[in-house]
């Protein structure tokens, strides 16, 4: 079995093309498809790792079917509201949807920091020897049963010298690398891809949700002075955290906005559909004194058509609040045992759909002690006013990613092309991923 799994790979998109491009978010709440067209942007317009201009040319999204916690527990389900999402955003669009770029958001994300040294015997860098040694540190991430998602450089060293980030034509007796390899489960990346490919579409890519968050909402001196991105979806929560301009560690856990809604609905005994309309109507993190005079309708689960009892808005906030403070708390520790700088937790952005709830950057302030701000896809043209809100924030990430994924490394397939006949067409496809899988 090769110990280490490789979804698609995608090369960057050069500078100076244009394109069309597809994606899908896949999550537990919804699915979303994005058609853009993408052109060659102005080198001075300021966002960080942009080099084409996006413009929305169709959007399509679905409620989602399927899929618990980022992974796709119900295949049939899946393909389905896929299938909506794209074809609604096809429509719009005009165009046919042949491709995607998609998110992987379950499946235990997880990182780990790799490094190596090859030496160079006093001579100048070659393009060559940055492969050695990048190459090195790819060997070292293989794990069994991990899908590698992402491999990206964030430094190299000659001798003493250290974040340097291009060593080529510089002189010095060892060249040094770090890299940060992020993977998930492969048995959950391949059940996603397949829903996919049910859907007579090719995956070009797939990119880790609070990646693709980071992409779309944080800028460039963000970046570089170091965030954290906090993605709080309904099924999972994830974090991201950059420094000095790279991605340097992700997580996530398998618990979001609706287990607060789940909360709300035994609390209450309600139905979901009515606990969902409560939280996002009335909801909030913070406690304030009208709520114990300010009251909200509720009718029982099994009692429709029956006089709704009204009941105090302090009850509804006071099953909100403990989620949402334990959600925190999970992020708060899980960054402070993977050892990670101070300066990691001062800038907090917040993206998914369940950040939005009243109070949430107030409760984050509380559990942080950081600056907090709220954030949303930034530098996107054509998007509907309900699309620019920090749910959709992966959703357009993954338009970025294409210009931007040049700077990942990965070990080149040693496997020999399959033939024609059969490279094409939902068989191939499946039959590639499968081969890179075992």
């Amino acid at each position: 079995m090769n110990s280490k799994v490789l979804p698609p790979r995608l090369p960057s998109l050069p500078a100076r093309k244009s394109a069309v491009l597809s994606v899908l978010d896949i999550g537990t709440s919804k699915i979303v498809c994005l058609v853009a067209r993408l052109n060659p942007s102005d080198p001075s317009e300021p966002l960080r790792g942009r080099t084409h201009r996006c413009r929305i040319l169709g959007i399509g999204h679905k409620r989602s079917r399927g899929i618990k916690g980022g992974a796709v527990v119900d295949m049939d389900a899946a393909e389905g509201a896929i299938r909506f999402a794209v074809d609604a955003a096809e429509r719009m669009a005009g165009v046919q949807v042949e491709s995607v770029i998609a998110n992987a958001t379950g499946g235990r994300l997880s990182s780990r920091l790799y490094d190596a040294k090859v030496a160079i015997a006093g001579r100048a860098v070659t393009q060559a020897d940055v492969h050695r040694v990048l190459e090195a540190c790819t060997m070292r991430g293989g794990q069994e049963g991990r899908a590698v998602l992402h491999a990206l450089p964030i430094g190299f060293a000659l001798g003493e010298t250290r974040h340097i980030q291009d060593p080529r034509g510089m002189v010095g007796d060892e060249l040094g690398a770090d890299m940060h390899v992020l993977s998930c489960d492969a048995a959950a990346a391949r059940n996603l891809m397949l829903a996919v490919e049910r859907c007579h579409l090719t995956v070009d890519a797939m990119v880790a949700t609070p990646y693709a968050a980071g992409l779309a909402a944080l800028t460039g001196d963000e970046a570089e002075l170091g965030a954290a991105l906090i993605d709080m979806g309904a099924g999972t929560t994830s974090v991201s955290v950059f420094s000095g301009g790279h991605l340097t560690h992700v997580d996530a856990f398998a618990v979001g906005g609706h287990h607060v809604t789940m909360d709300v609905a035994r609390g209450l005994g309600i139905t979901l559909a009515d606990a969902e309309r409560l939280k996002t109507l009335y909801g909030g993190c913070l406690a304030s004194v009208s709520d114990e005079t300010e009251t909200i309708a509720v009718v029982q689960a099994g009692e429709e058509g029956e006089r709704p009892a009204h009941l105090p808005k302090a009850l509804l906030i006071s099953i909100i609040k403990p989620r949402v403070e334990e959600i925190l708390e999970l992020v708060r520790d899980r960054l402070k045992n993977a050892g990670l700088p101070a300066h990691a937790g001062r800038r907090l952005v917040l993206t998914g759909g369940a950040c939005q709830l009243t109070g949430m950057q107030a409760a984050v302030k509380r559990i942080f002690s950081g600056q907090v701000r709220i954030g949303r896809p930034l530098g996107i043209k054509g998007l509907p006013e309900s699309a620019k809100s920090p749910a959709f924030a992966a959703a357009v990430g993954l338009l970025i990613y294409p210009q931007v994924s040049g700077i990942e490394h990965f070990r080149p397939s040693r496997r020999g092309a399959a033939p024609e006949s059969q490279a094409n067409g939902y068989i191939g496809r499946v039959g590639r991923w499968l081969k890179n899988s075992f």
